[in-house]
């Protein structure tokens, strides 16, 4: 068999294993939308008058951040906590003693992942259209697509990173939530900050969560114009993802640390 067959069957696994945890199931699709009924309640749902005569529900621009954070949890947390608890508990060991390959135990996490990103994204924007009104895009949906795909892909090699410096599961959830909460406040993801200071600027434009929002934004919005694209965001975040993965394949333990 190989070794795409085998990272196929992977992704079998893992989306079994996923399924028969309901708990995991449930609160990985109701965190993001339990975001999307406070930041309502919180900011309220009136209509907007945009460019062009054209109204909208204010929950429309929301959508952006809750589908970042629904990205970065999928693929950047979810698979740092998956590989660290594997890690600790042998189940990595024991993959390296069978005749997977290395590369397709990983490329199967990571597409099983990015499968869940997408369905979890898809199910936000309906529970936003159905409930609140949110106008989806048309035009610009291959944006938003492409914008999905290059984020999902930096964000699972920079999941696969951090594990690399997580010494032990105990540490795991610690060190992954220091990592990206204060982003995640810093980058218009849970409030958005109006003209912050320079220091502040400059400190959030070298992470790649402000630049996801801002590419999530111009292919979700309905003010945008043109293909939706923000080609200097989109390379900033594979930029991060190609330095995920080099720091990957280098310091990427199979084995428990002592």
């Amino acid at each position: 068999m190989s070794g795409l067959a085998l990272a196929l069957r992977q992704v079998r696994y893992e989306n079994l294993a996923f399924w028969r945890n309901p708990a995991a199931a449930f609160f990985t699709f109701a965190f993001p939308l339990m975001f999307l009924v406070i930041f309502n309640l919180a900011f309220g749902n009136e209509l907007i008058r945009i460019e062009g005569g054209r109204t909208v529900r204010f929950s429309t621009f929301i959508i952006p951040a809750i589908i970042t954070l629904s990205i970065v949890n999928t693929q950047y947390t979810n698979i740092a906590m998956r590989i660290v608890f594997g890690r600790d508990g042998g189940l990595l060991k024991r993959v390296r003693g069978t005749p997977l390959p290395a590369w397709s135990f990983v490329l199967g996490t990571i597409a099983h992942a990015t499968l869940l990103g997408l369905l979890l994204v898809v199910i936000t924007i309906a529970a936003g259209a159905l409930f609140y009104g949110v106008d989806v895009p048309t035009t610009t949906l291959p944006a938003l697509v492409v914008t999905l795909i290059v984020a999902a892909a930096g964000y699972s090699a920079l999941g696969l990173a951090i594990t690399t410096v997580i010494p032990n599961a105990d540490a795991a959830p610690a060190i992954v939530n220091f990592s990206i909460l204060p982003l995640y406040f810093l980058s218009n993801v849970f409030i958005r900050i109006e003209d912050p200071p320079a220091w502040l600027d400059f400190i959030r434009e070298l992470f790649p969560i402000i630049h996801t929002v801002r590419a999530v934004e111009a292919a979700f919005s309905p003010l945008t114009s043109g293909s939706g694209l923000r080609l200097g965001d989109l390379a900033f975040i594979a930029l991060w993802g190609v330095a995920g993965a080099v720091i990957a394949a280098r310091f990427f333990s199979w084995e428990p640390r002592l």
